[in-house]
C-alpha cells in the first residue's frame, strides 16, 4: 500500500459521501419524502449511519484499488472519464434498474438516480485519475 493509494481511498471516500449527501440527501430528498412507506425515517436512518460510512469506505477502497491496478500509460483525463463510465455501467445503472424492478419507485425518480449517480461516478473517476497521473 503506497501513499497514492491511501490518498486515493481518502479522496474517494470524501467524494462518495459528499455525492451521496448532495444527490440523495439534498437533490432527491423531496422525492424520497413522497415515499414514506418505502424509505426509513430520518431518525431510523441515523441509527444505521455507521453502515453508510462502511459502505462508502468500501466503495472508496474498491474504486481506488481497481483503477490503480488497471490504469494504463494513457492521458489521465480520458482514462478517468472512461473508468467512471465503466463503473457506472457496471454498478450504478444496473443497481437502480434492479431497484425499480423489485420496489415501486417512480420511473422519474429512478431516471434521476441513474443520471446523478453516473455524473458523480464519472467525476470520481476523473479525480482518481488526476491523483494517480
Amino acid at each position: 500500500m503506497n501513499r497514492n493509494f491511501v490518498i486515493s481511498v481518502v479522496a474517494m471516500f470524501v467524494l462518495s459521501m459528499g455525492f451521496g449527501f448532495l444527490i440523495h440527501g439534498t437533490i432527491l430528498h423531496g422525492e424520497y419524502a413522497k415515499l414514506p412507506n418505502l424509505m426509513r425515517t430520518e431518525a431510523e436512518a441515523q441509527k444505521l449511519f455507521g453502515l453508510m460510512f462502511l459502505a462508502n469506505f468500501m466503495i472508496a477502497l474498491g474504486f481506488s484499488w481497481i483503477y490503480i491496478k488497471g490504469k494504463e500509460a494513457r492521458p489521465w483525463l480520458g482514462q478517468g472519464f472512461r473508468y467512471g463510465v465503466a463503473v457506472a455501467v457496471m454498478m450504478s445503472i444496473p443497481m437502480y434498474l434492479i431497484y425499480y424492478v423489485v420496489m415501486p419507485f417512480p420511473s422519474d425518480l429512478v431516471a434521476q438516480q441513474i443520471v446523478y449517480e453516473t455524473i458523480g461516478t464519472i467525476v470520481m473517476g476523473i479525480v482518481l485519475a488526476w491523483i494517480n497521473r
